[in-house]
């Protein structure tokens, strides 16, 4: 079995309380100690111990990033949390610099990490409807998938040699919510992933 770091990046905001992620969060536990893996959950909002993250990472087999979409994004509280511990992994825990050498200083940016074999994988939950992505007459998205909107994420993972699982996003959670449908489905991803 496998050990999972479950990072809740949900930041608190008068109109979204952060429930659906965290009952995620709580379905992932639940789902995953059930099939025998090792858990360890995190969430952003609380003190983080940078040391303690970079370990978290390094003893992580997979881990699971819940977190709501604001603006097009992960929350502001998560963005520090990259920056003060993905840097702090930059001098070999994480990753070898920016993956270049002198010997070919223009070649493999990005190829330095040291987390390979590993694997990670992306749990959104989205204002957004389903509808607007994938369909080029959709005004904002214009045919993109969700995947395309979170390259920049994907590219992060990447950047420390991890693998994408398939991503799972909840759609329309402030004007049309489906929580219960939305939990069977995040079940049935679960069990198609792990």
């Amino acid at each position: 079995m496998s050990n999972v770091l479950i990072i809740n990046a949900h930041h608190s905001y008068p109109f979204s309380e952060g429930k659906l992620n965290a009952s995620l969060v709580d379905i992932a536990k639940e789902e995953l100690k059930a099939k025998g893996h090792d858990i360890r959950a995190i969430a952003v909002s609380e003190k983080i111990d940078v040391p303690t993250e970079i370990e978290n990472h390094k003893w992580a087999d997979i881990v699971i990033l819940q977190t709501p979409v604001n603006w097009m994004g992960v929350p502001w509280t998560f963005k520090k949390y990259m920056d003060e511990v993905y840097t702090a992994g930059m001098g070999g825990d994480l990753c070898e610099g920016d993956g270049r050498h002198s010997n070919a200083p223009k070649k493999n940016y990005g190829a330095g990490g040291t987390l390979t074999g590993k694997k990670y994988m992306l749990s959104l939950t989205f204002n957004a409807p389903e509808e607007a992505f994938n369909d080029e007459s959709e005004y904002l998205f214009q045919g993109k998938s969700v995947d395309d909107l979170w390259f920049p994420m994907h590219m992060n993972f990447r950047f420390f040699g991890m693998e994408a699982l398939e991503t799972f996003a909840c759609y329309d959670v402030m004007k049309a919510a489906t929580p219960e449908q939305d939990f069977e489905r995040f079940t049935a991803h679960l069990d198609s992933q792990f």
